[in-house]
């Protein structure tokens, strides 16, 4: 059974846009949100937003090598190429920027820069400022040129129409729509594996495997990864899966994650993958919310030293399930035999079928179904501040065309480079720069399922060393969990074959900077601190190694096509040095298309912010030589080791608890993980506090959100990718601790403690309800 659509709208299938926008009048739109100058909102970072203000209506882009026909008012969108004509001079004061996280201030750095080596930049895909400017200026001024001259490069099954892109992001002038390469017919699974393989390098390496434990590996040239997705897919049509249809993926970090999302985008089916860390209950949200044909999963996985059985939660998310009348007919179970035995796997005969049984039987040959450009290749769940997960649908074309763009410029790829990405697939850095934007670019990449301190904290290194990774792309919060644990386990391994390293999931503070730049890098890799978000699709604003100089803890300026600007509490545009909201003008190939099933909560929180505009939710400072500071989130989502966790969510699950009457969440800083999570609680009047009750709530959040605790690992393994803290709970009313500027205070009395649980809930979103 395919998908409705998500626009309400007769289709077949997932269906990523609405009609052709009807002219609607002007209705009143929300205040925009003031940004807080709270210490709360430092350094978090997020995933979310996208947007432009046009002239009249729906813009459609030029053909292929002529000029937009808007002409540009002002050169305010290359401020930024325009400040490159000089080197920078240092950063300026920054308000609301302090790289608190371990205690050192941006004050103290801010003559601080970087060059690359003259060796490095000589070699560089991008290798000065000046071309920079010159490739930058084009993707502005002539973005259908531009991006079709990097479309070409891919397999069309038909070319686009001849107008490249079309688009309406002003919410005062119709439906939001963003259309790239529509009409154009293609295939990213094969853009990914059979055009490596027709090129000549089916026997070069496309993944190597590095399991939990130290020995486990394993590896796939091109041409075995093809041949066991197609194996995959023919399976999947087998069983009824066709175009348009939803599978729902559930596994670790094993080869056969990206093998079942290669496998789906080449029959046209959609895939959602859920992170193998979400509770049943989580994962149950999902499968209702988008109705797969099939769920793929394994029994179980060790992480570090735990062992988490995967498929007695889609089990317990299978029942929940059917409580609402949703069914699905069949769970594809792969037997990881390095975690548990087939014999003690729970098992639902008729529904429950053994991967390696079935599998292998089909053929290694499987015809590619040709999709438009405009069609849905995937589903992936994000927090939201209204407490329901929000489905961000991406489509085919210009999220294949952006994710290998942006992986080869962002990380200056050569072929003869390994790259491991340590993210999950899981997660938006797992889709677009573990699966398809190496493998687009037919890289090698190097997939590890296990904890990175496992069994030491030098376990990275040792990966490093072992399969010569020369780009190394992580999060700030496994560098600072890394940097806390002693430069000894870094100086233990050679690392001489790293040659660039990368940043994602939040701002990464300037100490921890230099630490990953001098201890990890020896001083010569640059780094690509990237900026972006799940709804952007690939990176935003990003360093380009060899380009310029860097300032540690900037995202510095923005990639091809994009133009960032910053504007203040009434959505006009700032010059100059400044902070306030960072929105972005005209859209870009990656951007997502819409929410699935709601359209109308798509255009709510992206784009009637700053109507013209998408907004990124993110506030942001400008230094006076152009380089962007990101400074945090300014809205109800608290950004924890790099993934975000809905205010709302937090507080339903505390409000389930038959003994909690209200409950509030705040985010406040954390060294580790940027932010950590605070709860508020007015217990059910009569209900004494006592240590069992804040036990109990403490786990009635973890049953909801995330794994039980006996089957989390080891702590650090939240850098690598869990996400959720251990939750302080600060309770009323017998006594309550407000958090200030100033250090904690103990409230005694019931009023006094739940006049302090209001005035700190309201304090963190009041400024934006004005």
């Amino acid at each position: 059974m395919a998908l409705p659509s998500p626009i309400n709208h007769p289709s077949p299938g997932i269906s990523a846009l609405p009609p052709t926008p009807i002219p609607r009048p002007p209705s009143p739109l929300p205040l925009p949100y003031k940004p807080s100058p709270s210490p709360l909102l430092r350094w978090s970072y997020s995933a979310t937003r996208c947007g432009y203000s046009l002239g009249g209506g729906m813009e459609t882009g030029a053909a292929a090598g002529s000029f937009p026909k808007r002409s540009l008012v002002t050169s305010h969108h290359l401020r930024h190429v325009e400040s490159m004509s000089r080197l920078p001079s240092g950063c300026g004061k920054i308000s609301h920027l302090n790289a608190i996280i371990l205690g050192e201030s941006l004050a103290s750095e801010e003559n601080d820069l970087v060059f690359p080596s003259p060796e490095f930049s000589a070699q560089a895909l991008v290798s000065s400022p000046e071309q920079y400017r010159q490739m930058y200026k084009r993707s502005i001024e002539d973005p259908a040129g531009f991006w079709s001259e990097i479309a070409s490069q891919f397999y069309w099954k038909e070319k686009w129409d001849p107008e490249v892109y079309s688009e309406n992001i002003d919410v005062r002038k119709g439906i939001v729509k963003i259309e790239w390469f529509k009409g154009a017919t293609t295939n990213i699974c094969y853009n990914a594996l059979d055009r490596n393989v027709e090129a000549g390098n089916g026997g070069k390496v496309a993944i190597y495997w590095e399991g939990n434990e130290p020995g486990q590996d394993g590896q796939l040239t091109y041409a075995q990864l093809l041949e066991k997705v197609c194996q995959l897919s023919n399976y999947l049509k087998h069983v009824g899966v066709g175009k348009g249809d939803a599978v729902v993926i559930y596994l670790p970090m094993l080869m056969e994650l990206p093998i079942a999302m290669l496998a789906c985008a080449r029959i046209g089916a959609v895939h959602s993958v859920v992170f193998a860390g979400f509770s049943a209950e989580s994962l149950a949200q999902r499968i209702l919310d988008c109705k797969p044909k099939v769920v793929i999963t394994c029994n179980a996985v060790r992480r570090g030293p735990k062992v988490i059985h995967l498929k007695e939660i889609v089990d317990s998310a299978l029942t929940e399930c059917a409580k609402y009348g949703v069914s699905v007919g069949l769970c594809l179970t792969y037997e990881n035999q390095s975690a548990m035995e087939r014999k003690v796997t729970k098992w639902q005969e008729r529904r429950d079928v053994w991967w390696q049984d079935v599998v292998p039987k089909f053929s290694s040959k499987c015809a590619v179904e040709w999709v438009d450009a405009e069609d849905p290749l995937f589903l992936l769940y994000t927090s939201g501040s209204t407490g329901k997960p929000k489905g961000v649908l991406h489509t085919t074309g210009g999220y294949m065309v952006y994710t290998a763009t942006t992986f080869k410029y962002a990380f200056d790829y050569k072929p003869s480079d390994i790259y491991w990405c340590t993210a999950d697939c899981g997660w938006i850095t797992g889709h677009s720069y573990v699966t398809y934007g190496p493998l687009l670019n037919g890289a090698t990449v190097v997939v590890f399922e296990g904890a990175p301190s496992y069994p030491d904290s030098g376990r990275c290194w040792e990966i490093v060393d072992k399969y010569k990774v020369s780009i190394f792309y992580t999060a700030p919060t496994l560098v600072r969990s890394l940097m806390r644990d002693g430069d000894e386990y870094v100086i233990h391994y050679s690392r001489k074959s790293l040659r660039v390293l990368g940043s994602v999931g939040e701002p990464i503070n300037p100490s921890a900077w230099r630490w990953f730049f001098n201890v990890v890098g020896d001083s010569r890799c640059p780094i690509s601190d990237t900026w972006w978000q799940t709804e952007t699709g690939g990176f935003m604003i990003t360093p380009l190694p060899g380009a310029w100089p860097q300032k540690p803890g900037s995202a510095t300026f923005p990639f091809f096509g994009v133009q960032p600007v910053i504007v203040d509490e009434k959505g006009n545009e700032i010059e100059g040095e400044c902070s306030g909201y960072l929105c972005i003008k005209k859209s870009w190939p990656g951007a997502f298309r819409t929410l699935y099933g709601d359209h109308e909560r798509y255009e709510t929180t992206y784009f009637k912010p700053f109507p013209g505009y998408y907004f990124t939710g993110d506030g942001c400072s400008r230094d006076k030589d152009g380089y962007h500071w990101l400074t945090g989130r300014v809205d109800d989502v608290i950004n924890v080791s790099g993934h975000r966790i809905g205010t709302a969510e937090v507080e339903s699950a505390l409000v389930s608890h038959p003994q909690c009457a209200e409950a509030a969440v705040v985010g406040v800083e954390h060294e580790v993980k940027g932010q950590g999570i605070y709860a508020f609680v007015t217990l059910v009047e009569g209900v004494p506090y006592s240590e069992e009750l804040q036990k109990s709530l403490v786990l009635t959040v973890r049953n909801q959100i995330v794994l039980p605790p006996d089957q989390r690992g080891h702590p650090l393994q939240d850098a690598f990718p869990s996400y959720l803290p251990e939750i302080p709970l600060l309770h009323a009313p017998s006594h309550i601790f407000y958090p200030s500027a100033r250090g904690c205070k103990a409230i005694k009395t019931p009023n006094e403690a739940l006049i302090a649980l209001l005035h700190l809930y309201t304090d963190s979103v009041a400024d934006r309800r004005r």
